[in-house]
């Protein structure tokens, strides 16, 4: 029945036969295969997919769009698409932002090639299952040689009274020598209590020269159990530079990965992680380089409150002819309570000589000398104490693009200290 479900739903679509293909494919396989690897953090027997794969209804919670810049924007409510602008000049330069099916439309020869190009449909259960049921997206396309100043917005809300799962395939495709700055968010919006699931994959296909700075805060609530797969495929030269702010309220695991295919490649990951109350957040960040001179270099900062779980898993991988590579990571965690539990987990698989790598890891309370100096100047403990997290995740918050978001970002950080 649900094999049957899922093709009824690629006719609905008028999904193109090569996808409607790859969904049954990825469904046939999706019992044989395990789940992926995350050192450390027992999530095996989470919900992360009940097996359905529907649309949700026009939502009550749809935000206001009366003052918003002119600028490259998508913002989907559960499954549908509220808002959608490309100013005239972009689309008239080739620049595509829509929706998945829309994309398939407009430009599919792109989608056909790109689709799961950086994460293969059964690589593990959870890209198998992904691939079968995903139920809404958006595709990003900029053409060779194309710039855009302008910060781009993907804005994608899950509706709390919603229990439709929040399957999503975003896919971003930076033509050779393009540059961008994209900004994505992924949020639980409204006062509902309905439990559900994410599976969320975001492709970033960046090739020979592109130049993408990505930008992230994730903020799902605390009924909403995630999976979220970031996956970056890095051709000659390019370059992906990622800020993600993992600032959800529920479980979830998470894979931060960047293939660094081509020769002079260059990723940097920068991760900040605020856990909170009893949830569990696992992430894996890794990076692998294939190509000669390519750089990978992970930054990951995490702050426990309460009786959280936090796990930083920091994984370079230098294969065997990637000469002259460069992989480094660094991993710290700040606990603010005895009762939080934590690991930073540095892992380096090395199969070249000619390369540079190394790793750092550490996990440890506020320095008490820190806060001596903050209080003997006049502050009391608690603001001492935001001002020393706020320091300690400043790194990523600072290459957030929207000035905007890094407040809200900031904010988020001190409503959480605030309710210790």
């Amino acid at each position: 029945m649900t094999k049957e479900t899922i093709k009824l739903f690629s006719e609905m679509h008028a999904e193109p036969s090569w996808l409607a293909d790859l969904r049954q494919k990825a469904f046939d396989k999706i019992e044989s295969l395990e789940l992926p690897v995350i050192e450390r953090v027992k999530f095996h027997r989470w919900n992360l997919g009940d097996g359905t794969i529907t649309e949700s209804e026009p939502s009550a919670n749809v935000p206001d769009f009366t003052a918003l810049d002119n600028h490259l924007k998508l913002v989907q409510v559960g499954t549908q698409t509220v808002f959608e602008q490309t100013p005239v000049e972009l689309a008239e330069q080739g620049v595509v932002f829509t929706d998945f099916h829309s994309a398939l439309e407009e430009i599919p020869d792109l989608v056909e090639e790109f689709f799961m190009s950086s994460v293969k449909y059964d690589d593990d259960k959870l890209a198998a299952y992904h691939t079968a049921y995903f139920n809404s997206g958006a595709v990003l396309y900029i053409p060779d040689n194309v710039e855009i100043t302008e910060p781009i917005e993907g804005v994608f809300y899950q509706d709390s009274d919603s229990d439709v799962p929040f399957n999503k395939h975003i896919l971003i495709i930076a033509g050779k020598n393009s540059k961008i700055s994209y900004l994505e968010r992924l949020e639980s919006r409204g006062e509902g209590s309905a439990k559900a699931t994410a599976n969320i994959t975001v492709e970033v296909i960046a090739r020979s020269g592109a130049q993408v700075k990505f930008a992230a805060i994730d903020r799902l609530g605390e009924n909403v159990t995630a999976y979220i797969s970031r996956r970056g495929k890095l051709g000659n030269d390019a370059s992906i530079d990622w800020a993600i702010g993992v600032m959800n309220e529920g479980n979830v695991v998470a894979d931060f990965d960047s293939d660094l295919i081509g020769n002079g490649s260059h990723a940097d990951l920068k991760v900040v992680a605020l856990s909170s109350g009893r949830q569990v957040q696992g992430i894996d960040t890794r990076v692998t380089n294939y190509g000669c001179n390519s750089i990978g270099n992970i930054l990951q900062h995490g702050v426990i409150l309460e009786k959280a779980t936090l796990t930083f898993n920091g994984i370079g991988h230098i294969i065997k002819g990637a000469k002259a590579a460069d992989a480094q990571q660094e991993s710290r965690v700040l606990m603010l309570s005895d009762q939080a539990r934590s690991d930073a987990n540095p892992i380096l698989l090395i199969d070249e000589n000619d390369v540079t790598a190394g790793h750092a890891a550490s996990i440890g309370q506020v320095d008490p000398e820190d806060m001596y100096y903050l209080m003997s100047r006049g502050l009391d403990q608690a603001t001492a104490e935001r001002l020393v997290v706020r320091g300690f995740l400043g790194s990523v918050i600072v290459e957030i693009p929207v000035k905007e978001v890094r407040d809200e970002m900031i904010a988020t950080i001190e409503e959480k200290l605030s309710k210790r």
